[in-house]
């Protein structure tokens, strides 16, 4: 896998999150006066521990992850014309960027097709200017739909975990305009690494706010602990089966 992939469906933010912003690998995304290096990253069972764990269980379930990541593409590729994997800009503990990748599940000419749903539909264009996201997204394609709903298209994240990028259980990354949302509460998302699911997800996802969301992000971190990561995994698979607060 490359290290960063710019398809159609991330040549732009508006694409995916609307948003664009400077990329810059090794700095910060903007100068903090508090230390990253304090919370749950410089305990021994968070930065030794749990990479443990996340790895062990990748290498444990990669056979049928590895099955599966096999047919998602085929279908990805016969579904539409267009990439299967896409990689975007995100932000991971500490503030740096980090490459992540997804199954492409829009069509390559999704920047247009959004602009142009949006102009036709004003109550639509209101509730992506509030959540960055539609209940009805013109731009999904058929296939994408259902890798959404299963929250399939999440999969190639499993390459960011090995990578050391991101665990299985954390905060979901963000892109860098999200930062102005998260306001003070920043600071909880850059001590922990983001995950691939987190309590955000098992908590109702979609159906939040934004607020709720960053509420939930700080929560996790500030009560951080192994069991709670177990937890969460577990109630993620029922989540994802019962499609809760997924689209």
């Amino acid at each position: 896998m490359q290290a960063e992939y710019q398809s159609p469906e991330s040549r732009t933010a508006a694409i995916e999150d609307s948003y664009s912003y400077t990329e810059t690998l090794s700095r910060p995304v903007f100068r903090t006066t508090y230390s990253l290096d304090r919370g749950p990253s410089v305990l021994f069972r968070y930065r030794v521990l749990k990479r443990c764990v996340d790895v062990a269980l990748i290498l444990l379930f990669s056979p049928v992850v590895l099955l599966v990541i096999g047919i998602v593409a085929v279908l990805v590729v016969i579904s539409s014309p267009g990439p299967v994997f896409y990689s975007h800009r995100r932000i991971r503990r500490h503030g740096a960027f980090f490459s992540m990748w997804k199954f492409r599940t829009m069509c390559v000419n999704s920047a247009e097709v959004l602009e142009e749903y949006l102009a036709a539909h004003p109550v639509a264009r209101k509730e992506w200017n509030k959540t960055h996201k539609l209940r009805h997204d013109p731009r999904i394609t058929r296939i994408g739909s259902f890798l959404r709903r299963y929250s399939l298209d999440e999969l190639p994240q499993f390459w960011n975990v090995l990578a050391g990028h991101m665990s299985l259980v954390g905060p979901r990354p963000i892109v860098a305009a999200e930062v102005e949302k998260y306001a003070d509460c920043f600071e909880c998302y850059c001590r922990v690494k983001p995950g691939l699911t987190g309590l955000w997800q098992v908590s109702g996802r979609s159906e939040l706010d934004y607020d709720q969301r960053v509420a939930l992000d700080c929560e996790y971190v500030n009560r951080w602990s192994l069991r709670r990561d177990m937890k969460i995994l577990l109630k993620t698979a029922v989540v994802v089966l019962k499609q809760d607060g997924a689209y």
